[in-house]
């Protein structure tokens, strides 16, 4: 008999306590590897909270956190990446003065070990900015390469951001609001980019989005969560249907 596969992320009665206030409480829920999920929820239902405690950003004061079978929920955040975990945010974390080249190579060298230096300009033979172009290429952005991140416009530095994410080879990653701030006309293309990054590089995705099309739309699962629980977690039809999500949000939108 074939052992079954491991889960990509699984999170077990995972909570946060502050004071007295309860964030987060009794969550549980399994990601498979290339699975894609959309996270969704008004404000205040915990979704960014939720990717703090898998990210590393918050510790947890209950339950359990595992990636590809390996225990995290004590991890510091660069382990939690050298194991394949990685995340944007919903505010750039881009260095607005590099150029586009340079905030991706440094991504991709991080990875790689060794050197680590924003100083030297980098060349076509080093490893780093070749991972580094070809990421860059993959979110459409190769004539921007020296451009300041600081001067793209605000789809494009999602973009960007998507880029460095994908040069440190993630297995796992966390989008929080990929589309937030963005321009209309800019959706689809962001759309495209997460969709290749699920489907051709294999990656398994969790996403925080309030484009109620573009997670419908992308997304194998859906978990909604309300008050700090995880309310529903489903196939995007049956949880649109489902009458205790439709009670919960009576009057809110989703």
């Amino acid at each position: 008999m074939a052992t079954p596969a491991l889960p990509a992320l699984a999170v077990d009665g995972l909570g946060l306590q502050i004071g007295g206030a309860r964030i987060l409480q009794d969550v549980d829920f399994t990601v498979s590897a290339g699975e894609m999920i959309g996270v969704i929820g008004p404000n205040g239902a915990g979704k960014t909270t939720l990717f703090n405690l898998i990210s590393g950003v918050l510790r947890p004061t209950a339950g359990r956190i595992t990636l590809n079978g390996r225990e995290i929920t004590a991890a510091p955040i660069h382990r939690r990446a050298s194991a394949g975990l990685g995340r944007t945010f919903q505010t750039s974390n881009l260095f607005p003065r590099l150029s586009v080249l340079e905030n991706v190579r440094l991504a991709a060298q991080a990875k790689l070990g060794g050197s680590f230096s924003i100083l030297r300009f980098p060349s076509d033979t080093d490893q780093a900015t070749r991972i580094a172009r070809g990421t860059i290429a993959e979110v459409g952005l190769t004539g921007k390469l020296a451009t300041a991140a600081g001067d793209l416009s605000h789809g494009d530095k999602r973009k960007v951001e998507i880029a460095v994410l994908l040069a440190t080879d993630p297995t796992v990653v966390l989008l929080d609001e990929p589309m937030a701030g963005v321009a209309s006309g800019d959706v689809p293309s962001l759309t495209a980019i997460i969709r290749g990054m699920h489907r051709e590089r294999g990656c398994t995705v969790l996403m925080v989005e309030h484009h109620m099309d573009v997670v419908l739309g992308l997304v194998d699962r859906v978990a909604v969560m309300h008050h700090g629980s995880l309310l529903a977690l489903d196939t995007p039809d049956a949880v649109m249907a489902n009458p205790t999500v439709q009670s919960a949000y009576l009057g809110e939108t989703v």
